[in-house]
């Protein structure tokens, strides 16, 4: 898949992109009020607010749908601004495409039904209009894609994927994971498809929001998604997370933009220099590996003749006690350790149980 760049479709915008507006659209009044103070900075490209807003529970603000649509036709005419909104199916879709919506995203819990997104797919078929894809809330990188193609195959190339975070598994921070390897990952699969941040619903709280929005700018994506509404304290969904535009203005004039390239030789010479002795470094930790390996297949060797299951459960508690006590003594980040004792913990039962059942 070949994707076009922002500023393509998008042609007034500098990079990094930022999109803004409130959870939801809930009154002409504050629709109208947030987009002028949001136009005033300067800074807002794309003006964005939830039209239907698909909530867990059936009480709960749930947009205000097609009338909507009519503030958002508003905002545009009176402020500049383009406009974009979630949809969640073809009735959606073919309402925004009516009142001239200039960009769609596809929401979370969309993107996790493959169902529900084909027919967003159909219905924008013989459409030329800029799609946003929002990862699945769950951490699957696939069904990712698998919504991006759907879209793709439409003949549709003006293409971004939203990164807003993955429902956490555990106690978390964060609202949602970042789980930033997920949107490298990505990246590195198609590196011409921007990807842009949503700091608002990973953090799930506003204090949160600067250092996600800085994190993702440092990782190269092109573009925040950043909720803002007039009065935050009476929004109808999702108060906590929503930056009022005076914030919202103040926290962009605080963001530092980096560049991915240089041409300062002193600078690239340097680079070049420290990433050869990583790459020495990792030569090295290639040969260890491999030397572990061979120790490990002797361990599994001397199981199978002596009928000893794989899984120790007193030496694997043994490795994560002294693995994280010796990352303790070296300075070394002792979460990244247990993570890389995982992955080597794993790849010894396989290694092990590939000796027992197949040798």
């Amino acid at each position: 898949m070949q994707f076009n760049a922002l500023h393509t479709w998008l042609p007034a915008v500098a990079e990094p992109l930022l999109i803004a507006g409130p959870c939801g659209a809930e009154t002409h009044e504050q629709v109208m009020q947030t987009a002028a103070l949001l136009a005033a900075t300067g800074r807002v490209s794309l003006f964005r607010a939830g039209v239907w807003k698909p909530r867990t529970r059936p009480n709960a603000f749930e947009g205000k749908g097609e009338e909507a649509l009519r503030w958002l036709q508003d905002v545009k005419r009176t402020h500049g601004l383009k406009i974009t909104v979630e949809v969640a199916n073809a009735q959606h879709t073919e309402l925004a495409l009516k009142y001239g919506v200039d960009v769609l995203w596809i929401g979370a819990r969309t993107t996790v039904n493959p169902f529900s997104v084909q027919e967003i797919a159909d219905a924008l078929q013989g459409v030329n209009i800029p799609v946003m894809v929002k990862n699945p809330i769950h951490a699957d990188l696939q069904l990712w894609i698998g919504a991006i193609e759907r879209i793709y195959n439409t003949g549709i190339h003006n293409i971004a994927a939203i990164h807003r975070g993955f429902y956490p598994d555990s106690k978390s921070r964060y609202r949602n994971k970042p789980l930033w390897q997920l949107p490298i990952e990505l990246r590195t699969l198609f590196p011409d498809l921007p990807i842009i941040c949503d700091p608002s619903h990973i953090s799930g709280n506003r204090e949160l929001i600067p250092q996600v929005a800085q994190k993702a700018l440092d990782l190269g994506m092109n573009g925040l998604m950043i909720e803002s509404h007039v009065n935050p304290a009476e929004a109808l969904s999702d108060a906590q997370q929503q930056l009022t535009p005076d914030q919202l203005n103040e926290l962009v004039s605080k963001l530092i933009i980096r560049s991915s390239h240089t041409s300062n030789h002193e600078l690239i010479d340097k680079l070049a220099e420290l990433r050869k002795i990583i790459d020495e470094l990792d030569d090295e930790l290639m040969n260890v590996l491999k030397k572990r390996i061979q120790i490990i297949e002797q361990i599994g060797t001397y199981k199978k003749e002596h009928n000893i299951t794989i899984f120790q459960l007193q030496r694997w508690q043994e490795i994560l006690r002294t693995r994280g006590q010796w990352a303790d003594k070296l300075g070394l980040s002792r979460q990244h350790v247990e993570k890389i004792c995982q992955l080597l913990h794993e790849e010894s039962i396989r290694v092990q149980n590939s000796l027992m059942n197949n040798g």
